[in-house]
């Protein structure tokens, strides 16, 4: 069972999805303010926050911000609903570190379908650190280091890097990291795949080159030999 909180003013909206939720397993809270959506989440870190994008006091990309910018709720997942279906709205939000972007109008069985599947994903995802060369990954804190130096990356750059050390020597194509990463290629194309891996590994500077490119089919990850024994 999860927790997960609700940031919705809209009756008519959350009102059908709380109890679909709760017969999914889920316990649900309810904020009905980007403010009180923050307080709620600080007081108790929800396992995952349904947010809505626009709010009545501030706007749910602000909301998404200060969640990810905050250690104590930085790891909850997020998924934005909302009606706005541009892609500058939804690759803002998931720049963000927002786990996945729903259209509205939408149905109450996929919203449930959605939050099972990013819950699935966070779980797969969330075991224990690695240490590769002078790059450390704390999954559990949501930080990376190089040389020691704190790396400030993003939820999404997070879930990047580990699945391409995760997959360890195998390289993989972007549409399996559209799907493993993103969770749903609907509105994303391969070149979103280049644009964060090419900002990944500017943030990671000396250890870039773990990253691999391989012409036509995808990423890998390269580790020194002494990490791979």
């Amino acid at each position: 069972m999860a927790d997960v909180l609700v940031i919705d003013s809209d009756e008519g909206s959350f009102g059908p999805l709380v109890p679909a939720l709760n017969d999914a397993g889920h316990s649900v809270r309810v904020a009905r303010t980007g403010a009180g959506g923050l307080v709620g989440s600080r007081t108790q870190r929800p396992d995952l926050v349904l947010l809505e994008g626009l709010l009545p006091d501030i706007s749910g990309m602000e909301v998404c911000r200060s969640l990810k910018s905050d250690e104590a709720t930085r790891e909850a997942c997020v998924i934005f609903l909302s009606s706005k279906n541009g892609d500058a709205d939804r690759v803002s939000a998931l720049e963000l570190g927002a786990d996945d972007y729903v259209a509205k109008p939408c149905s109450i069985r996929e919203i449930v379908l959605r939050v099972n599947a990013v819950l699935r994903r966070a779980e797969r995802h969330g075991g224990k650190g690695a240490v590769v060369g002078p790059l450390s990954i704390d999954r559990a804190a949501h930080r990376v280091f190089v040389h020691g130096r704190d790396i400030h990356v993003t939820a999404l750059e997070l879930r990047l890097l580990c699945a391409l050390r995760d997959a360890g020597s195998r390289v993989q194509s972007r549409e399996s990291l559209l799907r493993d990463v993103w969770g749903d290629e609907r509105g994303m194309t391969t070149r979103t795949v280049d644009t964060h891996v090419k900002r990944l590994r500017k943030k990671l500077g000396p250890a870039a080159g773990y990253v691999r490119s391989v012409r036509g089919v995808g990423y890998g990850f390269d580790a020194p030999e002494a990490a791979k024994a």
